[in-house]
């Protein structure tokens, strides 16, 4: 299982990453909790569970392109 999250972890930060460089969102990071991850989006910072922020970068990608 900790195999997993870390995957899972490493998809939404390579995510968090692409949506920063095109100003999708102004911040992202580890969150407080190993299974959270913090995103800046629209001023305010969220800090989300590791499967709602891919969720949530993944639909911000999307609507970019």
């Amino acid at each position: 299982m900790k195999i997993a999250q870390t995957a899972l972890r490493d998809k939404v930060h390579q995510l968090a990453e692409e949506a920063f460089h095109l100003k999708l969102i102004s911040g992202y990071g580890d969150g407080q909790n190993s299974n959270e991850y913090q995103i800046v989006w629209n001023g305010k910072p969220r800090h989300l569970p590791l499967e709602r922020a891919r969720t949530v970068l993944s639909s911000l990608l999307e609507r970019s392109h």
